[in-house]
Formats: C-alpha cells, structure tokens, sequence
C-alpha cells in the first residue's frame, strides 16, 4: 500500500452508493486557492428533503418542501461558515459550536470535545469537521476531525483530529460512512489523499457526477484565492 498515493474522486467512491456526506479540504496545483467541498446524501425521504442555499458568505440547508419535514435537528443546519479568517465546514449543528468557540478565544478542538457523534442509534453517525485557515499570501493549513463510537450502544465517543500543512494539487477526503448497510457502517481510519483540479467547474462536475444517482442530494464547491479571500463558488441540488 502507497501511502503517498493520490487518487482522484472518482476512484474514491467508485462502486461504493452511500458514503454518506463528506468533506473535502485541499490546494489548487497552481497553489492559489484554497479549495473545500461538502456533499450530502440520503436514503429516507426525510433525509432527501434538503437542498443547499447560501446566506451572505455562509451556505445553509433548508427543508425543499417544508410541509415533508419530519425531524429537522439532525437534517437542518449551516455546514459552512466564515469566522474572520477561518472557513468552517461540518456536517451539523457543530459548525455553529466551532464558531462560537473561536469567538471566546477557544480552538476547534476544543469545542469538538465538548461534542459527540450523532444520537441516532443504531448508526451512530459521526460528526465529521475541518477547519481552514485563509491567511493572505501564505498557503493555509486544515485541520479535520471525526467524532465516533467507540461500541455498538453508543455509550463512548472517539475523537480524532488531524492537521495538514496545504500542498498544491492535494486534498483530504473524509466521509461518514464506508457504505451502505444497516446499521451503516462507520468510516474508518484517517482522511483519504485525493487529487486537487485547478479549475471549479471540473471538480464540481467530477464530485457530483461520481456520487450515486439515487443517493446524492445536494453538492457544495468552493474556491477561496489564498491572496485575496476572494472566493467562487458552485451549488448543485437535485431537488429544486
């Protein structure tokens, strides 16, 4: 096993219909851009009732018919917010707990260990996170972080993080799930290697067309310049 290697997205989920949601954190090859993606997917039709807006520089999920919503506390909330010079991206309500950690001077893993993976026994899911920093002139480092269960009652959590200086043309990859099954099994060791395109449209275009058609609801790809803060951005929905 290569453990330098860096694969493509596709290669990454190819043949696998539910990884679930997922992070993806990186450089551009030219080095000028710090590149984030975050997805979404779902089996039941509440889970399917979901599509990506933005608010100002924040991105937020809403219910696409709001009379279908049956439980919205782990379905509804800002996967993607903006603090000073920090991007944050998660898979829930903990965006919010990340935020509001860093305005009392506190750091990401802090907050996380003031979290856990998500009540929804028996799958348990985990709160995957990551955190960039967008420093002008100066490639960003990421930090990601998934919190898990440590037995099958969901009695202990696991917290692991990890922390990447930016390489051009490298990314990091993190998901929920290793696939489908029930009770959906959890992802399993560290962020995968994936390969960074210059160009948003591409990587859009290869993320989104990768995932399973049946599962995928919404795609999120953002394309900050290291230099500026300046960023371009691209929503998908399924339902709209």
């Amino acid at each position: 096993m290569d453990v330098y290697e860096v694969k493509g997205f596709n290669e990454l989920v190819e043949g696998n219909s539910y990884p679930g949601r997922g992070i993806i954190l990186g450089i551009s090859p030219d080095g000028s851009k710090l590149v984030t993606a975050y997805f979404i997917m779902g089996r039941s039709d509440n889970s399917r009732n979901r599509t990506f807006v933005k608010d100002g520089d924040d991105l937020m999920i809403v219910p696409f018919d709001e009379s279908k919503v049956e439980d919205p506390s782990l379905i509804i909330y800002y996967p993607v917010r903006v603090y000073k010079d920090y991007l944050i991206v998660t898979n829930g309500d903990q965006t919010d707990t990340i935020r509001d950690y860093l305005d009392r001077q506190e750091t990401f893993a802090d907050a996380l260990r003031s979290r856990a993976f998500e009540p929804d026994g028996p799958n348990w899911t985990p709160r995957i996170s990551g955190i960039a920093w967008v420093s002008h002139k100066n490639i960003p480092y990421y930090k990601m972080s998934i919190l898990k269960a440590g037995d099958p009652d969901g009695i202990i959590c696991n917290r692991f993080f990890y922390e990447y200086e930016g390489a051009p043309g490298l990314g990091h990859f993190i998901h929920t799930y290793v696939s489908d099954g029930n009770p959906i099994p959890t992802f399993q060791g560290e962020p995968r290697r994936v390969d960074i395109p210059n160009d948003i449209n591409e990587f859009t275009e290869e993320i989104w067309e990768s995932l399973d058609s049946a599962n995928k609801i919404s795609l999120y790809v953002r394309y900050t310049d290291i230099d500026s803060g300046k960023y371009e951005d691209t929503i998908i929905n399924k339902y709209v």
